[in-house]
């Protein structure tokens, strides 16, 4: 979840809820940088003063053997601490290239890239050379605030043969299932995009296309959704005995097809597979972090690091209230045994006050209860507002701090493990390098969960077993 520049992405988020904030993705339009509107030097102020990164490893090849088309996809080991990457192309490779600078020597340059990933448009920057010579091209990682992070790649050769099929269809990334914490109630759909493309449509169908490879919507359509992001966070749960299908086709700005759908992919959520365990909260529990990485982003969700099996059941931008308005709906169909719980942190950082944050939570658990369903709270984790004023352009509360302590109070009354507690934090303020936008934990936070889970499972459960419906309830 990304922007194209500061001031742009600030722009949007000034015009977002403070209940609907999730990890901003990228904007599909393309965006050309001259090759010299910037000094070397310039870009380079801190080379020899910082650590760097190991280089992304270039993982898609095309030799002479084996050649690439006019438009091929361009791929990369991903850098979990990039906001996104910046890549170079050369005709011949300068005497003089060094893996800590850009090159004054280099044809095309773009740091737009939200994913590790790329459709470059060689047409527009080499069309004399294509199928005649090879190209040459490089690609390193960099921050939030467009510094490097990492080394240059060591410089590829890119042979390409104009006969060969061009990238006509967007790339899927999100793949469901496939491992622990993979099954999400709310869908993300997410997708590397092809070259030209300045929106999307996104279809989800009941049953696999009937048509491959056009730009014609399918008979199985169950819905569609547009939109100039390179994600989309489904706003309806997902849940049925068979499974769901989806594909994405890239749009121009008229909303013309550029090229065609791409191949579907599926996903299955349904409570016949029994989920013993469900986890329940916002995007915190939905997952994503480090603005370019959202719920599929597997590395941001503490749930892959669990031992024992969960599903998602959680919604980007929930607050306390509203998990309590959909528990009926999302939860009970699913009747897990333990929920694991965590919510309240949208609420607070929007003024809410702690005690309807505390009434919220109680009401889940004696849902819970009445439901046979045994809760385990979270307590919230401490957010950075400075980070959070950065990124999202947005205010906290001046009082969510003493707020949000009389909400941990409150669930460290009841079956519950400490999160809280176990984040580094500063008087309080989650430590930079946990969230680089304040509110979302990055990798190492999203570990430190699941460990402090995985450490006391076997206890609270046992803890949340002995628990009963209050007596006193009114529910």
């Amino acid at each position: 979840m990304n922007r194209k520049e500061k001031f742009f992405i600030l722009s949007i988020a000034s015009i977002i809820s403070i209940f609907s904030i999730k990890t901003p993705l990228v904007l599909a339009v393309d965006q050309s940088i001259p090759s010299h509107s910037m000094t070397t030097e310039n870009l380079n102020l801190k080379t020899y003063m910082k650590q760097w990164e190991t280089a992304p490893q270039i993982t898609s090849h095309y030799d002479q053997n084996n050649p690439a088309s006019s438009s091929p996809l361009l791929t990369w080991t991903k850098n979990l601490n990039a906001v996104r990457y910046e890549i170079e192309f050369f005709t011949t490779l300068p005497d003089n290239l060094q893996n800590t600078q850009l090159s004054r020597d280099h044809i095309y340059f773009a740091r737009n890239i939200y994913s590790n990933g790329y459709n470059p448009p060689l047409a527009k920057f080499a069309q004399e050379l294509l199928g005649k010579q090879a190209l040459y091209w490089r690609v390193r990682a960099i921050d939030y605030d467009e510094n490097p992070i990492s080394l240059f790649s060591v410089p590829e050769a890119l042979y390409t043969d104009t006969t060969k099929e061009n990238m006509n269809a967007p790339i899927l990334t999100a793949h469901y299932n496939q491992g622990n914490g993979t099954t999400l109630l709310y869908p993300v759909y997410s997708w590397i995009p092809n070259n030209g493309a300045k929106q999307f449509e996104i279809e989800l169908l009941s049953a696999p296309p009937e048509n491959h490879d056009c730009i014609t919507p399918s008979r199985y359509r169950i819905a569609a959704f547009t939109t100039k992001l390179c994600d989309y966070y489904d706003k309806q749960p997902r849940s049925s005995s068979k499974p769901f299908y989806w594909r994405v086709r890239s749009l121009d700005a008229l909303g013309n097809p550029i090229g065609v759908y791409s191949k579907a992919d599926s996903f299955t959520v349904t409570p016949a597979s029994a989920w013993q365990t469900a986890v329940y909260g916002d995007s915190i529990t939905h997952g994503g972090g480090h603005m370019s990485y959202g719920p599929t982003d597997w590395e941001y969700s503490y749930e892959t690091y669990l031992n024992f099996p969960v599903i998602n059941l959680a919604l980007s931008g929930d607050t306390s209230e509203a998990l309590m308005d959909r528990f009926d709906r999302d939860v009970l169909p699913f009747h897990p045994h333990y929920l694991i719980i965590m919510g309240g942190t949208n609420s607070l950082r929007a003024g809410i006050s702690a005690d309807s944050v505390i009434y919220n939570l109680e009401t889940i658990k004696i849902k819970c209860l009445k439901n046979n369903i045994k809760p385990i709270f979270l307590t919230l984790p401490p957010i950075n507002p400075e980070n959070i004023k950065k990124v999202f352009g947005q205010d906290t509360a001046p009082d969510w701090k003493n707020q949000m302590n009389l909400v941990n109070q409150y669930i460290r009354s009841q079956v519950y493990i400490d999160i809280a507690s176990a984040l580094p934090c500063n008087n309080g303020i989650l430590n930079d390098n946990l969230a680089l936008d304040g509110l979302h934990l990055d990798v190492v936070g999203k570990k430190i969960m699941a460990q402090t889970i995985n450490q006391v499972w076997p206890v609270i459960t046992k803890q949340a077993d002995e628990q009963v419906v209050p007596a006193d309830s009114s529910l």
